[in-house]
Formats: C-alpha cells, structure tokens, sequence
C-alpha cells in the first residue's frame, strides 16, 4: 500500500520558518523524483520545487527560489522541505508528490498558513 504523509505544517508568522517533513511508504523510493507542490485558495497547484532520486539537481519555482530547500534521506524514506522567510501568499495546502517511470504518487497535504 503506497502512502505519502506529509507533517510539519502550520501557523506561522510573516518571516518565520516551517520545515516540512513527507513519508514514504509502499514503493522503492529512491528510485522516485519526488516534489512538492502546492495550491492555494482558488488557484491551480503549482510546482514549488524537485529533486532527483539520488539527491541531486534540486529545482525550485521563482517565487520561493533562495527562500525554499527540498532534500531527501533515502535512507529514511523521506523528503523534506524547509521554508524560511514566510510570506503570506507561501499561504497554501503543500502536497508531495512522488514521480517514478510508470506511476506518481501523492500525498494528502499539509496546511501552512502564514498570517500575523
């Protein structure tokens, strides 16, 4: 049975930080590129940033570049995201998604509000 559970969301203040945490469970996870995403009130989701199955290669949207940090432990099946400098439009549910050759993966999403 295949589950990602992301944890690690919250309230938090305009400038704060949230370190996001996703478990994997189920598949080979370090054969998946995994990514996170997110998707506000009334907006489409949209990609926040992504890396490689090896760790590598991390890529992340314009509006959280020097802001946001995807890493991953394979050893512990899990993939983070760490969040500084909170804005109020970082406002949004946060979905892991996890991408291998034939199948994706998605998790049920963690909130992050951000307001004073």
């Amino acid at each position: 049975q295949v589950q990602l559970v992301e944890s690690g969301g919250g309230l938090v203040q305009p400038g704060g930080s949230l370190r996001l945490s996703c478990a994997a469970s189920g598949f080979i996870f370090s054969s998946y590129t995994m990514s996170w995403y997110r998707q506000a009130p009334g907006k489409e989701r949209e990609l926040v940033a992504t890396i490689t199955s090896a760790g590598g290669s991390p890529n992340y949207a314009d509006s959280v570049k020097g802001r946001f940090t995807i890493s991953r432990d394979n050893a512990k099946n899990t993939v983070y995201l760490q969040i500084n400098s909170l804005k109020p439009e970082d406002t949004a549910v946060y979905y892991c998604n996890a991408r291998g050759r034939f199948f994706v993966y998605w998790g049920q999403g963690t909130q992050v509000t951000v307001s004073s």
